[in-house]
Formats: structure tokens, sequence, C-alpha cells
């Protein structure tokens, strides 16, 4: 991940609204959610969240889904994986025993 791909990333994060918005969308991976039930779980209305949506979009974090008549949004799991990459490249100046840690918490279970 080139430094720039990454800061789009990050600053589509650094709001409230779409943070939790793409935390909400990994707890439903693979499934996705619908367009509808992520603004209803926001609480704000169709057009702030779509724009909001968008940005994620745009970051490469979120991808929509045609199903039938409804647009699904899903985490790509492709961005999370080079980000999360992309931030601990480097991690403990090569001493992965340092890193150990923070690879141990990321684990999925």
């Amino acid at each position: 991940m080139e430094t720039d791909a990454a800061l789009s990333i990050l600053t589509a994060l650094a709001h409230p609204t779409r943070l939790s918005t793409f935390r909400l969308l990994v707890q439903h991976e693979p499934e996705g959610l619908s367009t509808g039930q992520l603004v209803e779980a926001s609480g704000l209305s169709q057009s702030t969240f779509s724009t909001h949506l968008a940005v994620l979009v745009k970051a490469g974090l979120v991808v929509p889904e045609k199903r039938g008549r409804q647009q699904i949004q899903r985490v790509s799991i492709d961005a999370l994986r080079s980000l999360m990459l992309f931030l601990a490249k480097d991690c403990c100046g090569g001493r992965a025993d340092l890193c150990e840690p923070l690879l141990a918490e990321l684990a999925c279970c």
C-alpha cells in the first residue's frame, strides 16, 4: 500500500459515523448489511448517511453489492488487511518477538 492510499483510508475513518459504520460492517462480514439497515443504525437521514457511505466507498473500504432489489454494503477485507500491514510493516525494527502480542490480539478466534 502506498502512503497516499493509507492516508485516504485513515481520513475516511477519521469521523465517528464512518468509523462506527465500518466497524459495524466488519462485525457483519461476510453477509454485509443493507444500506437501509446502516441508515437505521446510524440514526441519520438517508442523504446525510449516503454522504458518509460515499466517502468509505471512495476510499475502497466498503464495496456495494446489488442483491435483488437491495444494495448490500460489505467491508473490503483486502483494504483492511493492506492498511494493517502498511501500519505494522516495520513493526519494532524487524524484531518479530516484539510484535507477537499485537499479532496475538489480531488473530481471529
